[in-house]
């Protein structure tokens, strides 16, 4: 059905959007830094995205609507809009109900981060160009933390927001994979998979929704 990317582009919103007004919560009043946030972190993963359609992965035309930008899809387009800011959604709900304190200061986890830039170079360069962007992509989510001092990965509940993230990419991206809406070409990743989704993909994931979060905490200041 060539709607269903689209389809689950709309799922994955819905809720956040239908809640946003919830008065506990009141998301929509930083819809203006989810935003923000949104279109800065899109434009370079676009530009990957593009520059690598076709060769690291691809789009199945049976699954998506025949309008493409640049190449892309108009699902893919807003895959990146719809991701975050649902996920977006979820910090902001532990924020406001359970908060955000920093408590990991003494570990050097933002150190740690930034330095598995050195395995993403390596492996970029031995062919397995897709790991080691997304690790690349990774480390560069620390660089960020630790100048815009944001200390996103100094908190305990990132990681549990991290837990909830890989659950839901879990669902949605192992039905992305596993229909399969997106394909893969094996040669330029490990070819690791939990279930149907590249381990690659849940890297890539995470630096999406982090550099996402670490921004929109930037702009909430």
């Amino acid at each position: 059905m060539k709607i269903e990317y689209l389809i689950l582009n709309l799922i994955i919103s819905l809720g956040p959007l239908l809640l946003s007004f919830e008065k506990s919560v009141h998301y929509f009043s930083q819809w203006k830094y989810a935003f923000k946030a949104i279109v800065m972190v899109g434009i370079p993963f676009i530009i990957w995205d593009i520059s690598v359609n076709h060769r690291h992965w691809w789009f199945n035309s049976n699954y998506t609507l025949n309008f493409q930008l640049l190449g892309l899809p108009l699902e893919e387009w807003l895959f990146f809009i719809t991701v975050p800011f649902s996920v977006l959604f979820i910090w902001e709900i532990f924020s406001k109900k359970i908060g955000n304190p920093v408590n990991l200061k003494q570990l050097p986890i933002q150190k740690i981060i930034i330095g598995l830039a050195i395995p993403g170079i390596i492996l970029f360069y031995l062919g397995k160009e897709y790991t080691g962007l997304a690790i690349i992509a990774l480390s560069i989510t620390g660089i960020m933390d630790l100048n815009l001092k944001t200390q996103i990965f100094l908190r305990k509940n990132t990681y549990v927001y991290l837990g909830i993230v890989t659950l839901l990419n879990l669902i949605f991206n192992g039905y992305l994979t596993g229909r399969p809406i997106v394909l893969y070409n094996e040669a330029y990743q490990l070819n690791w998979r939990i279930i149907t989704i590249p381990i690659e993909d849940f890297v890539y994931g995470y630096s999406l929704i982090l550099s996402n979060t670490i921004l929109f905490e930037k702009f909430k200041r």
